[in-house]
């Protein structure tokens, strides 16, 4: 096994990450917390901790937590003689998230469908919104698909 990186370097592991995530939409804040609790040995953090490692200020911890918590990337406990809530990377994360993306996949598509249907399917909109939702469809079962390997590839 390697030398454990230095503080510099995981700090610099961090951002990159946070900034990869930013770029696709999550906010800057949430995406420092989520590399930080990816990059924590045990996987939980307290907001003082996660405040520490990053440099920043326990209400941007408090926003940031309160958001990946409502996401389920995250969840809250107390350990035994703790006073403090502790905040824990779920397990298998990456497939929960996207399985709650998926679920919007299929909301996008009966909504585009019932649009479909009120400017009438054979409309220049019908088509699109049909179009639409052939498309959010698609991506739905093929997601749905993957999932289902990963995890069969990668039981918990």
């Amino acid at each position: 096994m390697g030398e454990e990186p230095s503080r510099e370097a995981v700090s610099q592991f961090v951002e990159r990450f946070a900034g990869v995530l930013a770029n696709s939409g999550v906010p800057t804040m949430s995406a420092r917390v989520m590399g930080a609790m990816l990059v924590s040995p045990t996987g939980t953090m307290t907001a003082a901790e996660l405040a520490e490692a990053l440099q920043i200020s326990q209400p941007a911890v408090s926003g940031a937590v309160r958001q990946l918590l409502q996401v389920s990337f995250i969840t809250r406990e107390r350990l035994p003689g703790s006073r403090k809530d502790h905040y824990r990377i779920r397990e298998d994360v990456f497939a929960a998230i996207l399985e709650r993306r998926n679920l919007a996949l299929s909301e996008w598509e009966s909504t585009s469908r019932s649009g479909a249907s009120l400017f009438g399917e054979d409309s220049p909109v019908g088509r699109r919104l049909t179009e639409a939702a052939d498309f959010f469809a698609f991506i739905h079962a093929d997601m749905d698909q993957m999932i289902k390997n990963w995890r069969a590839e990668h039981p918990r």
